[in-house]
């Protein structure tokens, strides 16, 4: 299982989601520990960046590096989250 270390970007952006926001968030968090791969999560790499897209639903987005060890949670938030990256 990596390890997954959350930025400081990571814990502001969280903590402007609503609750039930920050529920869904959590729960894609266990699936992205347990495997990356979930078809839930809808993984994939933003092209042109280094950095991967998850979902944690319809509209919340979860950003992250990942190496063979290691995911990075950079931020999440609202589909226009990408704008800020």
């Amino acid at each position: 299982m990596p390890v997954i270390i959350k930025t400081n970007s990571f814990n502001v952006y969280f903590s402007l989601l609503s609750p039930k926001e920050q529920k869904q968030t959590i729960k894609a968090l266990r699936f992205l520990a347990e495997n990356p791969r979930h078809p839930l999560l809808q993984t994939h790499k933003l092209e042109g960046t280094v950095f991967i897209e998850a979902y944690a639903n319809m509209d919340i987005r979860i950003i992250f590096e990942r190496t063979s060890d290691t995911i990075v949670l950079r931020a999440v938030g609202h589909h226009d989250i990408l704008k800020n990256l």
